[in-house]
Parts: C-alpha cells; sequence; structure tokens
C-alpha cells in the first residue's frame, strides 16, 4: 500500500523522521522475505547438457588419417582452399548479397536487441512525471469536518514526481527470463552460422555439379570430333567400295546419339546455372557463367575426433542452446507459483502555486511495496510446468538427433571419399585400357578383318569410361565440399597427420 504525506513546513524533505523510519522497515521486511524464501526451496532446475555416447574414432579407410583440431580455431574462407577464383568471387557475392542470410542477419539483430530489453529488467525503472492542472472541487463532496460546510473552490494543481519502480527477483523469474533470452540469443547466432555454411556449401556443390558437367561436355565434344572423322573415313571407304551403307549409317547413328547427349547436359546445366543466381541474390536471365573443363583437385582434408568435430558444427551448437533456452523455461513457469515483489519508491513536489512548486514545504514522497501471489488459477501454472517440460524434452530428443546425424555426416564423407578416389585411379586404368582396344579395333576394321561395329563398340566404350572419370572427378569436389559442411567449416588450426 502507498503512502503520501507532506513533511513539516518549518523542515527539509530529507530531513522527515517518518521517511527514513518507513524506508528501514521495508527494507528490513523485504530482507527478511528473500532469506526465508530464497532458503526455503529451488525453484528451476539447474542446466546440464545431456550425454551422447560418442565413438573414440572414425572408421578411417587408408589413405586417411586422423589429426586432432582446435576447438576455437576460426572457420574462415573454406573455398579458398579449392584454389578456384570464379568460385571466390561467387562466394564473395552470395555472403554480401543473399536474401536468406539477410534474413538470418535481421533475426540475430533481434535476438539481440532481446537480451538488452530482458537485461533492462535487472535494474530499477526511473520515470519523471508531470502534471499541470485547475481544478473546481465539488461543494457536495463528503464532509471532514461536520462542524463546517463545504465549499465549491477552483485551484491549481501543479506536481513534479521523479518515481523508481523494481521487482524484487525473490524466486529467479527475472533470472531465469534473461537465462532464456541468453541462451535463444546464442542459439540464433548458431543459425546464422548455419545458414552462412549452408549458403556457402550449397553453392559450391551447385558450382562444382556445374563444372563437372562442363568437363562431361567437353568429353563428348572430343569425341563428336573423333566419330566425325571416322564417319569421313568410313565414307571415303565407301565410296571406294571397301565399306558398307550400314557402316555409314553406323557411324552417323552414334554422332547423333552423341549429340544429343550434349543437349541433354546443357539442360542441366542451365538449372545449376540459375541455382548459382539464385543463392548471390541475382536474377536468373541476368546470370551466366563461361564454360571451363579444367580439372582442380580436391584439397586435402585433416579428420579430427568426434567430440572435436561436433563442437565446431553450428546446428549442434544451436540445438544444445535451445536445450538451455528451454531448461530456462523451466524456472519461469515454476516461479509464477510464487508472490512477485515490486519495490515502487518516489519523491517530487506538489503546490497550487507555480512560484511555490520546488520550496521544502510543497515536497512529498511515497514508499511501497506491492506483492501478488496467485491463489486460484484452475491448473494453469501448473500446465504451464508441464508445458515447458515437455518442450525441455523435446530439444534433448532433438539435440541427440543432430549430434547422431553429425557423425553419420562425417563418417559417410570419410569412406565415401576414400572410396572415390581409388574409383577415380581406376578409372583412369579404364580409359587407357578402352583407348588401347579402340587403336586395335580400327587398325582391324582397316585391315579387313573386323567389321565397323567393333569400332563403335571401341568409341562407345572409350566415351563411358572419359564420362565416368569426369563424374568420378566431380564427386570428388562435391564430397570435399560434402565434409566440410560435416566438419562445420574450414579445418584451419588443424595439423595435418594424413591426407587424401
Amino acid at each position: 500500500m502507498l503512502r503520501r504525506c507532506a513533511p513539516r513546513n518549518d523542515s527539509p524533505f530529507f530531513s522527515s523522521p517518518r521517511f527514513w523510519e518507513t524506508t528501514a522497515a521495508a527494507g528490513r521486511l523485504v530482507a527478511l522475505a528473500a532469506r526465508s524464501l530464497l532458503g526455503a526451496c529451488s525453484l528451476w532446475p539447474g542446466y546440464k547438457k545431456p550425454a551422447v555416447d560418442l565413438p573414440v574414432s572414425w572408421k578411417v579407410e587408408a589413405p586417411w588419417r586422423e589429426s586432432t583440431p582446435k576447438d576455437t580455431a576460426p572457420k574462415g574462407p573454406w573455398w579458398q582452399r579449392f584454389g578456384d577464383p570464379q568460385l571466390d568471387a561467387l562466394i564473395g557475392k552470395s555472403l554480401s548479397d543473399s536474401p536468406n542470410l539477410a534474413a538470418a542477419n535481421a533475426r540475430l539483430a533481434q535476438s539481440r536487441a532481446l537480451v538488452a530489453s530482458a537485461t533492462s529488467s535487472l535494474f530499477p525503472s526511473v520515470s519523471l512525471s508531470t502534471r499541470v492542472a485547475s481544478e473546481r472541487i465539488s461543494a457536495n463532496r463528503p464532509l471532514t469536518n461536520y462542524r463546517s460546510p463545504n465549499f465549491s473552490t477552483i485551484q491549481d494543481n501543479f506536481v513534479v514526481q521523479l518515481g523508481v519502480t523494481y521487482e524484487a527477483d525473490l524466486f529467479g523469474r527475472v533470472a531465469r527470463t534473461l537465462e532464456g533470452v541468453r541462451a535463444s540469443a546464442e542459439q540464433t547466432a548458431a543459425d546464422y552460422e548455419n545458414t552462412r555454411l549452408l549458403l556457402t556449401t550449397d553453392l559450391a556443390t551447385a558450382y562444382f555439379n556445374l563444372r563437372q558437367i562442363d568437363i562431361e561436355i567437353d568429353v563428348l565434344n572430343r569425341s563428336i570430333e573423333l566419330q566425325r572423322r571416322s564417319l569421313g573415313f568410313v565414307s571415303n571407304r565407301r565410296e571406294l567400295g571397301a565399306a558398307s551403307g550400314l557402316d555409314v549409317a553406323q557411324a552417323q547413328a552414334l554422332i547423333d546419339n552423341t549429340l544429343t547427349q550434349v543437349d541433354i547436359l546443357k539442360r542441366q546445366r542451365s538449372q545449376f546455372e540459375n541455382a548459382i543466381a539464385t543463392l548471390t541474390g541475382t536474377p536468373a536471365p541476368l546470370f551466366s557463367l563461361a564454360a571451363d573443363a579444367k580439372r582442380a583437385p580436391p584439397p586435402e582434408i585433416p579428420i579430427g575426433v568426434p567430440s572435436d568435430i561436433l563442437e565446431r558444427r553450428p546446428d549442434v551448437a544451436s540445438a544444445e542452446r535451445a536445450m538451455a533456452a528451454a531448461n530456462a523455461q523451466i524456472g519461469i513457469a515454476k516461479a509464477a507459483f510464487y508472490p512477485s515483489f515490486v519495490i515502487g519508491p518516489s519523491i517530487g513536489y506538489q503546490s497550487t502555486s507555480l512560484a511555490t512548486l520546488f520550496d521544502a514545504p510543497s515536497a512529498i514522497w511515497s514508499l511501497g511495496v506491492s506483492l501478488l501471489q496467485p491463489l486460484f488459477t484452475a491448473g494453469r501454472l501448473q500446465a504451464n510446468v508441464d508445458f515447458a517440460k515437455a518442450g525441455y524434452d523435446f530439444t534433448v530428443a532433438n539435440y541427440r538427433r543432430v549430434v547422431l546425424t553429425a557423425m553419420q555426416e562425417v563418417e559417410d564423407g570419410i569412406l565415401g571419399g576414400a572410396a572415390l578416389d581409388r574409383a577415380y585411379t581406376q578409372a583412369q586404368v579404364a580409359i587407357d585400357s578402352s583407348s588401347r582396344v579402340l587403336d586395335l579395333a580400327t587398325t582391324r576394321y582397316e585391315g579387313g578383318v573386323a567389321t565397323y561395329l567393333d569400332v563403335i563398340t571401341a568409341q562407345q566404350s572409350l566415351l563411358n569410361a572419359e564420362r565416368q572419370a569426369s563424374q568420378l572427378h566431380g564427386q570428388r569436389l562435391l564430397i570435399a565440399v560434402f565434409l566440410v559442411k560435416a566438419l562445420g567449416g574450414d579445418w584451419q588450426g588443424m595439423t595435418t597427420v594424413g591426407s587424401r
């Protein structure tokens, strides 16, 4: 209950004994309540990150080896390790112009603003109010002195008052709210890093798919050139009577089939080109990439132990911070069962004349403590606690799912990379073998001891081997990007004990 009184006309405001007596009594009351209530119960569960079973090491397959990364190492521009200036420029543009990253950055700014807002609850709120009014007092108001009648009067009223409001956080509601908001902000920061990682890896994936198609189209174009020379050779032999019309028709059919495959690949290339345009924030009709058939080797990637890898991944960090925020919500829901204390002192001046407004007799003050204790809510508060606990259980299950997925992705990347390296080496051997078969088939056909079908079969076999090698090269680059995503970013700071 608020109390307001004026000091004696002959004493200064702050020398009023009643002011200091009331202040001391209120302070003792609040301190006593805090000690007794806080010592009697604990309202919120302490947050502890759930344990997840982690393997000692990955199933490393030669030539992979383990290394020990630094958890605090920056995860900087991993794409520069591929040594492709075009990729560097595209990713730089995506980081500056991507609407997805801009939206994630805006959400991060919002979460930081919420932290600043919640932090303000730890401090008193100070307000200044003024009131200027001319009032007419009713003559028919209730009598305060039965010996003298009331009169209707008109008087001015000038008030300047400084008020302070502060909620004593005896049961941790404010502290839990701030803890939850901070955890949510950290989760948003991890989500931003995850969005940035996904943006760059998605762009690199689309880019290397496009470049793999460029290499494959180059293989087809070189095969078409070879096939056209063969068609000319067969046509000349037919004119000399050494070849049949069937040989010419087979050679032409092979060229037509290869041209069809080129058109199919060009359509696929345009789709990846449009995807890159969108990821860089560029309208697809205004974007184009020139063909480039060079074959750059994938970078060397060291592998660290699982616990180190998981701490680097922003999606794992986001899931862990979500658990912390959900745990804080349980404390907030439990604190609602207990009373809230709000202390609201105020000081100021009130006078019927502006000239005497700031004189000592015009001083006013008040000191009060309000208490609000829920008595009956028909189960609403307990339902809120149950809801918060279920939300926490959900975040725990989601955290474990994210961790298991992370381990799966790293394991898939390690084993897949080793398998692709072996396959690519074997594909080079297959190209050499197919080239020798084509030379032999051509020689036998020219000598008249084989049909042109043998030449066509050998040409098709060589084309398939070269296309397979180009596809494997692209997959090796893609698996490197996949591992970057699985590792949570660049591997700067790792000591490469062994590499691919």
